[in-house]
């Protein structure tokens, strides 16, 4: 069994698995830093000042040391913002893998050997000829 396990985590799909995982966890990061930190600032100003954090409506109002219950409107705004440059990004970098894979399957491909008669035949009738 343990083996059977070194082979599977050893194998080219899983160590790619997990270095896309990793960079994807990183560039998630730079998503949400971009998100909140570039593009919704000038949004909010252009909006009259609006800091899309602090949107939310209050479901039901702090109470001593009760905390208030708010429905987070603009975070959840942010994160959309954020799915859709993580899902642009990843729709444009498999476009270009596709692209290039398209490029080389249009390559021309070598003209397939002849086969073993066909080499003698042609043989003999070079032979013939002569």
């Amino acid at each position: 069994m343990l083996k059977e396990f070194k082979a599977f985590a050893m194998r080219g799909n899983v160590i790619d698995m997990a270095v896309g995982i990793i960079i994807g966890a990183a560039f998630g990061k730079i998503v949400t830093s971009l998100v909140t930190d570039v593009i919704m600032p000038p949004i909010g100003l252009l909006l009259g000042g609006v800091d899309f954090s602090e949107i939310m409506i209050t479901l039901k109002q702090a109470v001593g040391e009760e905390p208030a219950v708010t429905m987070n409107i603009g975070v959840f705004i942010n994160t959309v913002i954020e799915f859709i440059i993580v899902a642009f990004s990843i729709f444009m970098v498999v476009k270009g893998m596709n692209s290039m894979k398209k490029k080389e399957e249009e390559k021309p491909a070598e003209p397939p050997k002849p086969s073993e008669e066909v080499v003698l035949l042609q043989e003999i009738r070079d032979a013939l000829k002569k």
